[in-house]
C-alpha cells in the first residue's frame, strides 16, 4: 500500500491508502470534533459534526472527515467561518434531543452553540448509532437496534437478547455521549424482568 501526501491546516501531512482525513488530521495532532465515531467501528458519517472542508485541483467541497478517504494533494481545512458555522447549527439541533449532555455542552462552548434555538424535543437520543453499531460489529450480540425510521426513529433493546447479554456487559454505555442507553435499559430490564409485589406478611 503506498503512502499518500495530503495538507491539512498548512500541515504537510504522509498516511497510507485508505486512511480516513480524520485518522490523517488525528495522526498529526489536530483535533476533529465527533460523536459518531469509534476506532473499533466502521466509519459511519451520521453525526457530521466532523464536517471539513476539502479542496482537490480548485474544487472545493464539504466532507465528513470519518468516512472521506485521503487523496493524493488533498488540502483540508478544518476550522474556518463555514465549518464552525455547520457544527454550531448541527450542535443546536442535537441539544435540543439531549440538552444535558455533557460532552455537547462541552462542543457547544467552544463553538458557540445555544440550547435553546431549536424547539426541545428531550428523546436524549441523538442516533449516533454507538451502541447499535458496536453491540452487532464488536460484540456481535445484536441486543439493541434502531425502531422506525425519520423523525420517529428510536433506539431500542431486545429484551430477549438484552436480558440474557446486556448484564454482564454493558460495554456501550461508556459510548452513549447523552447516558441515554442507561436509562433506556434500566426500563427494558423492568418490562422484561418485573420484580414481584412485595406481599403484606401477618404472623397468627
Amino acid at each position: 500500500m503506498s503512502d499518500v501526501v495530503l495538507h491539512i491546516d498548512g500541515k504537510d501531512v504522509t498516511v497510507p491508502e485508505g486512511t480516513t482525513v480524520l485518522e490523517a488530521a488525528r495522526s498529526v495532532g489536530i483535533a476533529v470534533p465527533t460523536l459518531c465515531h469509534h476506532e473499533k467501528l466502521a466509519p459511519y458519517g451520521g453525526c457530521r459534526v466532523c464536517m471539513v472542508e476539502a479542496e482537490l485541483r480548485g474544487a472545493t467541497r464539504l466532507v465528513a472527515a470519518c468516512t472521506h478517504p485521503v487523496e493524493p494533494e488533498l488540502v483540508v481545512r478544518t476550522r474556518s467561518e463555514k465549518i464552525d458555522r455547520i457544527r454550531r447549527s448541527v450542535l443546536e439541533l442535537l441539544l435540543a434531543h439531549a440538552p444535558d449532555s455533557t460532552r455537547l455542552r462541552e462542543l457547544a462552548r467552544e463553538y458557540g452553540a445555544r440550547r435553546d434555538r431549536f424547539e426541545p424535543d428531550a428523546s436524549f437520543c441523538i442516533h449516533c448509532g454507538l451502541c447499535v453499531r458496536y453491540c452487532a460489529e464488536v460484540k456481535r450480540k445484536f441486543a439493541v437496534g434502531f425502531v422506525d425510521r425519520g423523525i420517529r426513529k428510536e433506539i431500542a433493546f431486545v429484551p430477549e437478547i438484552a436480558a440474557k447479554e446486556c448484564n454482564a456487559c454493558k460495554e456501550c454505555f461508556e459510548l452513549c455521549p447523552t447516558s441515554y442507553l442507561q436509562a433506556a435499559f434500566v426500563l427494558v430490564e423492568s418490562l422484561a424482568f418485573p420484580r414481584p409485589a412485595e406481599t403484606d406478611r401477618t404472623e397468627g
